[in-house]
């Protein structure tokens, strides 16, 4: 597998409170985690780092090479629990960190299968013979006036509220995790990224930036760039898994990607 990731604070945005990590060799998987903050005073950045850190403790320790399907989606889920109790226990316990959340996508991927599991609106899109398709589902305002035919898709990405969220990480006690598994093969394309990226770039120019003869590292950062040509108003993550089965890949943090 073929891994690359960026992260950049953007062009208006003091802080980055964008996390990520990508972590090949995981007991026969390659982790990927993308987390965007939110909260005053450093809190974003508390609880993405805070995410990250947890779910990368969790899984490492409970993944292994002969789990089923349904063991590996819920390990997933039990660790972004857990990634939720920790930040919500932060938030509770100091009052500059109280209302703080982020986002969160982890895929766990093999060389036959992607076990995603998310909260908020950091996206998961799968890149193969069929084009781009998104695997998750925005927990935000504007998505749920958008299924209920209220918008266009048009007025959805203009949305004066579009970066409201319905669901996140660490603001509430309890939350559900959205989860799901799905096959990849061969030259199939797994990007994890956050509304840093998605707000600026659409789909088609992601797609042709993906399915260019440019290495994964030049990819990650085309999108990036192209982000910050659109006006990098937010911080930008990229986290790229390309499936091939003739590469080395080493772990990334995104201290490395900066």
């Amino acid at each position: 597998m073929i891994t690359a990731l960026r992260t950049d604070i953007g062009k208006i945005r003091q802080v980055n409170e964008d996390r990520c990590v990508l972590i090949p060799g995981l007991n026969g998987y390659t982790l990927a985690v993308v987390a965007d903050g939110m909260g005053g005073h450093q809190a974003g950045d508390t609880a993405s780092q805070l995410t990250i850190e947890t779910i990368q403790a969790e899984l490492t320790e409970t993944v292994h090479a002969d789990m089923d399907e349904e063991e590996l989606k819920e390990a997933i889920r039990s660790a972004i629990l857990r990634a939720n109790d920790a930040v919500f226990q932060a938030a509770s316990e100091k009052e500059h960190y109280h209302g703080m959340g982020t986002t969160v996508v982890v895929a766990l991927a093999d060389e036959q299968r992607i076990f995603l599991g998310h909260i908020g609106d950091s996206r998961a899109y799968l890149i193969g013979d069929e084009g781009i398709k998104q695997l998750t589902e925005d927990h935000t305002l504007v998505n749920e006036l958008l299924k209920n035919g209220q918008i266009s898709k048009e007025e959805a990405h203009m949305h004066p509220r579009r970066n409201v969220l319905t669901r996140a990480l660490g603001t509430e006690q309890h939350v559900d995790v959205d989860s799901t598994e799905l096959p990849w093969k061969p030259q199939d394309q797994l990007l994890l990224c956050t509304d840093g990226l998605t707000n600026q770039v659409g789909e088609e120019q992601m797609l042709a930036i993906l399915q260019s003869g440019s290495s994964a590292e030049e990819k990650v950062e085309q999108l990036v760039v192209h982000a910050l040509e659109a006006g990098g108003d937010d911080n930008i993550t990229v986290v790229l898994l390309q499936h091939s089965q003739s590469e080395e890949t080493k772990s990334i943090t995104d201290e490395e990607a900066r």
